[in-house]
């Protein structure tokens, strides 16, 4: 059988397991999706529980790296690059779109990170030191988000991470895709209404106030 389309199905499902809802509803009895943004990314968790935001976190990014760690371990070969890039892409798509929630998934960054750190490192650091930097000057964890995304290919070319240019293709999917889903925060970004780290609740009312 192919091994891309082998790749591509056990990358899809293993991006799928929607562990921010599982956590919570596991751990508080609820549905965190019918609270904050509605999604079940690790910055919503964190609103039910910081804890549970920490394990989100690192759970969807060990998702990920799990996939690109069975394709590497499954498949070698001239082809592997591509092989761990399409299990990275896959992981990420499983993430955003996981069909046992009906196809509404997270926003994607810890999965890309997890996924990605085996086959471009460098750019990840980087990346991380970016998101770091953006989300504490400005407060915007969404701000910091898209900067990384719009960064990640320029870096990983740049850095010349890749053996194949259809690699920096795939990547730079993924970074369109996860920019696509912060386009509600884009627009909150715009109008001043976006939710800063760490307000309170009358700072998240004044902002919705502008």
């Amino acid at each position: 059988m192919n091994p891309y389309l082998i790749t591509a199905a056990t990358s899809y499902l293993l991006g799928a397991i929607p562990f921010g809802y599982l956590l919570v509803r596991i751990f508080k009895g609820e549905d965190v999706r019918s609270s904050g943004s509605g999604n079940i990314g690790a910055t919503n968790v964190a609103r039910k529980s910081p804890a549970l935001g920490v394990a989100t976190l690192l759970l969807d990014a060990a998702k990920g790296m799990a996939a690109v760690l069975l394709a590497r371990a499954l498949f070698g070969g001239p082809h592997r690059p591509l092989i761990m890039t399409t299990a990275a892409f896959f992981a990420v798509l499983g993430h955003l779109f996981p069909v046992w929630l009906k196809f509404r998934g997270g926003k994607g960054v810890a999965t890309s990170l997890g996924s990605f750190i085996l086959l471009t490192p460098k750019s990840i650091l980087c990346l991380v030191i970016l998101f770091l930097i953006i989300a504490v000057a400005f407060r915007y964890v969404s701000l910091g988000s898209i900067a990384v995304a719009v960064a990640f290919p320029l870096l990983a070319w740049a850095l010349h991470e890749y053996a194949d240019s259809r690699q920096i293709i795939d990547i730079a999917a993924v970074s369109a895709l996860v920019i696509w889903k912060h386009r509600q925060n884009i627009g909150r970004l715009a109008s001043g209404t976006e939710s800063r780290l760490g307000a309170n609740k009358s700072e998240t009312i004044r902002a919705s106030q502008r």
